[in-house]
């Protein structure tokens, strides 16, 4: 683990798993952005600090990039104790959707769990919810395109829905299960406890930040799930 000292509230970056999401390189975005906030940063690169209830106590947030793999039931129900008791966590696409798939616990905490996607990337819009237009994430923000992955989730009925994409019915050939068109959450915020949890399904890549509305709504979203 490594710290880098640079202000009162503190965050730490966990970082992991899968090598194609790039946890460092991606999370190493974010750094700077993080200590120019007033944050005292620590670094994992191993999901042991889920285990380690002091250090998670008088955390304000954790960023996990952390995808697949496997959690223990310690880990995970320490990460879910700290979350309800004001620990803030956030995190993008797979890092924090495509993690510790066979844990119902850490599903229930972020909100959904990623399923599939379409073959490759494809360019499309980020729709913003309009009932939630005054959310700090998104305030101000209007709809965008990217181009990158576009995940198909799972997602708890009590998340709230910042923003959502659309699926064609032929998006995936040949699956009769799909044949529909669906307006799918990539963007949401839930409270668990006294804590808050920020998702967003975008960010596969490091070139995705480079959309004005995706950097911005993702360091709102940061901010927004501090203690």
């Amino acid at each position: 683990m490594t710290s880098e000292t640079s202000g009162t509230r503190k965050a730490l970056v966990v970082r992991g798993g899968w090598e194609g999401h790039q946890p460092v390189a991606i999370t190493e975005l974010f750094l700077p952005f993080l200590r120019d906030r007033g944050f005292d940063i620590r670094i994992s690169g191993t999901l042991d600090v889920y285990a380690d209830a002091e250090l998670l106590s008088a955390t304000d947030l954790v960023v996990q990039c952390w995808s697949m793999g496997e959690i223990t039931e310690e880990q995970s129900a320490g990460l879910a104790t700290a979350v309800r008791a004001g620990t803030g966590l956030a995190g993008w696409h797979g890092g924090i959707v495509d993690s510790f798939r066979g844990d119902i616990g850490y599903q229930l905490l972020t909100g959904g769990q990623f399923l599939m996607h379409p073959p490759g990337f494809s360019d499309h819009a980020v729709t913003l919810a309009e009932e939630h237009a005054d959310h700090p994430v998104i305030a101000g923000l209007g709809d965008f395109r990217v181009h990158t992955e576009k995940y198909w989730l799972s997602t708890d009925p009590l998340i709230d829905v910042l923003a959502t994409t659309e699926f064609a019915a032929d998006e995936f050939p040949a699956d009769e299960e799909r044949a529909r068109p669906v307006t799918m959450p990539a963007v949401w915020t839930r409270h668990c406890g006294a804590g808050r949890v920020f998702v967003s399904a975008i960010g596969h890549k490091p070139d995705d930040f480079d959309v004005p509305e995706v950097r911005t709504l993702t360091e709102r979203g940061l901010l927004w799930a501090s203690r």
